[in-house]
C-alpha cells in the first residue's frame, strides 16, 4: 500500500473514531477535545491564511480564532464529514501526491491522539509496510525533532525489521526504545507511549524534560 493510501485509510479511521466517540472527547493535544482537533483538521487543509499559525508562534493569535470560530460555526457532523472528505480542491493538500508526503504522519498521530486519550484504549498493531514508512520518515526528521534536547539521543526499533538511529549527538546519551508508532509518538511530544528511555538517570531526567516536537 502506498504512503497516499495509507494516509487516505487513516484519515477515513480518525473521522470514523471522532464520530464514535463524540465532539467533548478529550485528546492527547492539551486542551483540545475532539471538536478542536477536527476544526484544526480542517483549517490546516481549507484556510491557508490560517494555517501557517500552526507551525509559526507569532502567527498563532489568528490561526486560534479561525479555529474556534471554525469549530462553534458549525455542527460536530459536518466538521467530522470534512476531515472525512479531505481538501478542497484549490487546497495545497489536493494536489496529487501531497496528501502521502504530508498528511501521513499527521493522521496517524491525531488518530491515536484520540485513541489513546480514551478510557481503556488498547494499542494498534499497524501493517508492516505502514510501520516501515513511519520508521524511514522519522530516520528522516529525527534530527530537527530533536534539535533542542539537550542530550544525545539514539532511537532503537524494536518491532519488524528493527534498527537505530542517532537523533542528536551528545554525551550523554540515552537511547529510546520502542516500535516504530511508539517512537513516532515520543517523537513528536506524546507522553502516552510505550517506549523504553535508558541511560544515565540525570541525562533520562533531562531528556523527560525536554520539549521536543509537536504537531
Amino acid at each position: 500500500m502506498s504512503a497516499s493510501q495509507h494516509a487516505r485509510r487513516e484519515r477515513q479511521e480518525l473521522a470514523d473514531l471522532m464520530l464514535a466517540t463524540g465532539p467533548d472527547a478529550p485528546t492527547l493535544c492539551e486542551g483540545w477535545t475532539t471538536r478542536d482537533l477536527a476544526a484544526h483538521l480542517v483549517i490546516r487543509e481549507a484556510r491557508p491564511d490560517a494555517a501557517p499559525g500552526i507551525v509559526v508562534p507569532p502567527l498563532s493569535g489568528w490561526t486560534e480564532r479561525v479555529q474556534h470560530a471554525t469549530a462553534v460555526g458549525q455542527s460536530y457532523p459536518e466538521l467530522v464529514r470534512k476531515v472525512r472528505t479531505g481538501p478542497p480542491t484549490l487546497s495545497f493538500y489536493a494536489v496529487p501526491g501531497v496528501d502521502g508526503l504530508a498528511n501521513l504522519n499527521e493522521y496517524v498521530v491525531h488518530h491515536e491522539d484520540v485513541l489513546r486519550a480514551q478510557p481503556g484504549w488498547e494499542p494498534r498493531t499497524l501493517d508492516s509496510d505502514l510501520a516501515d514508512e513511519l520508521w524511514g520518515r522519522l530516520r528522516r526528521m529525527c534530527r530537527v525533532m530533536y534539535l533542542r534536547v539537550p542530550v544525545g539521543v539514539t532511537l532503537v526499533r524494536t518491532d519488524g525489521r528493527g534498527g537505530s538511529v542517532v537523533a542528536r549527538t551528545g554525551d550523554p546519551m540515552v537511547t529510546v526504545s520502542g516500535s516504530a508508532l511508539e517512537l513516532l509518538m515520543r517523537s513528536y511530544g506524546r507522553r502516552a507511549v510505550n517506549v523504553e528511555v535508558a541511560g544515565d538517570p540525570g541525562a533520562v531526567a533531562r531528556f523527560e524534560r525536554a520539549r521536543i516536537f509537536a504537531i
